[in-house]
């Protein structure tokens, strides 16, 4: 018999009829085989359908935010560690609503930034200041983590609810084992002869 059979053979020991087949092996291996199809396929569809929904979200808070040109009403000190190029702090901004009024407001700005200094600032579809989206790039690569989370955590539940069954059937086996060798055990003590 060629190894590759024999090797398929073992692993579907379980599912074949022999006589020293348990029923609790049985259901052994339907838990295992329920746990793999739930990690695989379901795992496989919680992260396609929440990057999906993530990638959307995403575009369409692309779609309903704008960005308008604001003036500094303060100055924004600089700081020691925006060097970098990364800090930001709130400051008060004027801006020219959609309908011709003049709105005040506060918001994030890169520091280094004097009074009357003309700043980019992105509003909300009530007009209301809000953050920059998301841009193509990162929404593409967070819609694959959300994705990616979603089935790990998908897979997670279903390994341990997996684990917890077979730690259960293996509870039941020890405790059947226990009492039959109570009945067998005392039998071997005795001599023969």
């Amino acid at each position: 018999m060629p190894d590759g059979s024999r090797g398929t053979k073992s692993r579907l020991w379980r599912w074949r009829s022999n006589p020293v087949r348990r029923h609790d092996d049985v259901v052994e291996a339907w838990i295992v085989l329920v746990m793999w199809t739930v990690v695989v396929v379901g795992g496989a569809i919680a992260g396609l359908v929440t990057a999906h929904a993530a990638h959307e979200v995403l575009a369409r808070e692309r779609a309903d935010r704008h960005s308008v040109a604001a003036v500094l009403l303060t100055d924004v000190p600089q700081t020691r560690s925006a060097a970098r190029g990364t800090d930001r702090a709130l400051a008060k901004v004027s801006w020219t609503a959609d309908d011709g009024a003049t709105r005040t407001g506060r918001t994030l700005v890169g520091t280094g930034l004097h009074s009357g200094s003309t700043v980019t600032v992105w509003l909300d579809p009530r007009g209301a200041l809000t953050t920059e989206p998301t841009g193509p790039t990162e929404a593409a690569v967070e819609s694959a983590l959300f994705g990616f989370a979603a089935a790990a955590a998908l897979s997670g539940l279903a390994f341990g609810a997996g684990a917890l069954f077979r730690w259960e059937l293996d509870r039941r086996r020890l405790a059947r084992w226990a009492k039959e060798w109570e009945q067998v055990g005392p039998r071997w003590n005795q001599t023969t002869g």
